[in-house]
C-alpha cells in the first residue's frame, strides 16, 4: 500500500509540473499590481517555435518508482529483483521523456524594432494575439521578464471650438 501511495504521489506530482505556463494572457499573482516598464514598437517578424520540456528529474524519479515496482513483481525473489532493477532503469528513462513532452509549449518568436530604431528578439508562449509584420506592440517588462502585446488603439484628441 505504501509503494502505491508513493508512485501516485510521483505521478500527480509530474502530472501538475505539466500545468506551469508561461502563457502571455495569463498574468502570474506576484506581477499583479506591480508597475511595469513599456516601450512602444513594431514588429518586423514573427515565427512559430517550440520551448523545450523542462526536465526536473520529477518524471524520471516516478518512472524509476514505478518501473521497479512493477519489475520487482516478476517472478521468483531473485527474478524480481533483477527485473526490478531493469524495470527502475527503463521506467526513469521513459518517465524523463514524458515529463519534457508534457512540459513542451508550442510559442512565437517575435521580432521587434524599437523607435530608437533598436532591435529585440522575445520568445513568448502563444496567446490569443497574432502579430502580423508592420503591426505596433508595446513591451511590458515586469521583474525583468518581457512579453510582447498589441499596442491599443489611440483615439484622437477633441478639437477645440474656437468659442471665447
Amino acid at each position: 500500500m505504501s509503494k502505491l501511495f508513493t508512485t501516485l504521489t510521483l505521478v500527480a506530482a509530474v502530472a501538475l509540473s505539466a500545468c506551469s505556463t508561461t502563457n502571455p494572457d495569463v498574468v502570474k499573482r506576484g506581477d499583479a499590481q506591480r508597475m511595469s516598464q513599456l516601450q512602444d514598437a513594431t514588429v518586423l517578424s514573427s515565427r512559430p517555435v517550440t520551448v523545450d520540456g523542462s526536465q526536473s528529474g520529477v518524471g524520471a524519479v516516478a518512472g524509476g518508482v514505478t518501473g521497479a515496482i512493477a519489475g520487482s513483481t516478476v517472478g521468483g525473489r531473485r527474478e524480481g529483483q533483477i527485473v526490478g532493477v531493469l524495470g527502475a532503469v527503463a521506467g526513469a528513462v521513459i518517465g524523463n521523456a514524458i515529463e519534457r513532452a508534457a512540459t513542451q509549449e508550442d510559442a512565437l518568436e517575435i521580432i521587434v524594432q524599437l523607435r530608437n530604431g533598436e532591435r529585440r528578439s522575445i520568445v513568448q508562449a502563444k496567446g490569443n494575439e497574432t502579430f502580423n509584420s508592420g503591426d505596433p506592440v508595446v513591451l511590458v517588462t515586469t521583474g525583468g521578464k518581457t512579453r510582447v502585446t498589441r499596442a491599443p488603439a489611440v483615439a484622437p484628441a477633441p478639437a477645440a471650438t474656437g468659442k471665447s
